[in-house]
């Protein structure tokens, strides 16, 4: 039976159980965790975590609905898949701070940084005036040295003192943060577009192939828009989950 070495930030935001998900998923596709290994049980792997079951139940389930993970009677919780994929929840996190606590290595190529008049659709998700200054972000993100996302923000020129430096080694939502910007809620759409030469270029894509597109508005507990995003994703490398809940 496999257990794997895994840490838990009990003051995080992220839920235990979606922690150590992520931490098992990590161990899946780096092969500490290798296809027909089995998992011990969840109550060896809740005392070995200092986690309740339940919270074990939920990080395996959620590695089954995934198709990492399979339940055989008689045999156990056994390892089936490694697509290399990125997968994320629809929370408001951000992807520095998720590749980082699945142990994919983020790195961040910053590719513009600077102040820049406001277009009509980033003016209106900032309620700002078209033309207004608004500091202007563009990055290529990789994971474990592999591009995975082209990102660009806008947000108002003097919410965030930093530089590019530090923005290519810190997510953008943990900056927020220590500038004392509380993100409470966002917006969010997420669509299909086809790449561009130049974004085929910087992914590793073919020109035209579909990339998984989002846009983003966050807005912090006074209900004030603090960022704008519009990202693309390789959809081979990179999917969103979420839970439906009947109500």
């Amino acid at each position: 039976m496999s257990t794997v070495q895994v840490r838990v930030d009990r003051n995080s935001r992220t839920p235990l159980h979606v922690q150590l998900a992520q931490q098992l998923e990590a161990a899946i596709q780096g092969g500490e965790l290798p296809v027909g290994s089995r998992l011990s049980n969840e109550v060896d792997l809740a005392e070995a975590y200092g986690l309740s079951r339940p919270t074990v139940r939920q990080a395996i389930a959620r590695l089954v609905d995934q198709g990492l993970l399979v339940r055989k009677r008689g045999v156990g919780t056994q390892v089936v898949g490694n697509s290399g994929q990125v997968r994320r929840s629809l929370e408001l996190t951000s992807l520095y701070d998720d590749l980082a606590a699945a142990h994919r290595k983020p790195e961040t190529d910053v590719l513009r940084f600077g102040v820049a008049p406001a277009t009509a659709e980033v003016a209106t998700a900032l309620q700002l005036e078209q033309g207004d200054r608004v500091l202007r972000l563009e990055r290529l993100r990789r994971a474990d040295g592999e591009p995975l996302a082209l990102m660009r923000n806008w947000l108002p020129p003097d919410l965030l003192d930093t530089d590019p430096a530090t923005l290519a080694e810190r997510g953008l939502y943990a900056l927020l943060r220590a500038e004392g910007v509380r993100l409470k809620v966002a917006h969010q759409t997420i669509s299909a577009l086809p790449a561009t030469p130049e974004q085929a270029r910087l992914l590793s894509e073919e020109p035209g192939v579909p990339l998984l597109a989002t846009t983003r508005i966050t807005y912090d507990d006074h209900g004030q828009p603090v960022e704008y995003g519009s990202h693309l994703f390789r959809a081979s490398r990179y999917a969103f989950e979420h839970t439906l809940v009947h109500r």
